[in-house]
């Protein structure tokens, strides 16, 4: 399994960039995948999931911002993050989990990315 996010980068507050992540060595299409980030000093915690039939579950602070949306034909995973603010900074990793179904279960997550950075600053 192969997961490698890009998209990433500086932006100013109000925003936006899109997070790209390439999936290889596994059959994309019938797994939920995740996004996933961790600030400096935090622990990494939960953005957002889409599961393999599309439905999708957003953590509180980013809902009506950010949009996750998967291309299986591309075996490719997005997230638009719009109206960016400081508290969004952080490294990005996006995750696939074992199970095809939506779950927040932080163990359903097994394979990685390397993360993506996003700074949001003026």
């Amino acid at each position: 399994v192969q997961l490698v996010e890009s998209g990433g980068g500086l932006v100013q507050p109000e925003g936006s960039l899109r997070l790209s992540c390439a999936a290889s060595g596994f059959t994309f299409s019938t797994f939920a995948m995740g996004w996933f980030r961790q600030a400096p000093g935090k622990d990494r915690e939960l953005v957002s999931i889409i599961s393999s039939a599309g439905y999708t579950y957003y953590e509180d602070s980013v809902k009506d911002r950010f949009t996750i949306s998967r291309d299986n034909a591309k075996s490719t995973l997005y997230l638009q993050m719009n109206t960016l603010k400081s508290e969004d900074t952080a490294v990005y990793y996006c995750a696939a989990s074992i199970r095809g179904i939506l779950s927040t279960r932080l163990d359903d997550f097994r394979s990685w990315g390397q993360g993506t950075r996003v700074t949001v600053s003026s």
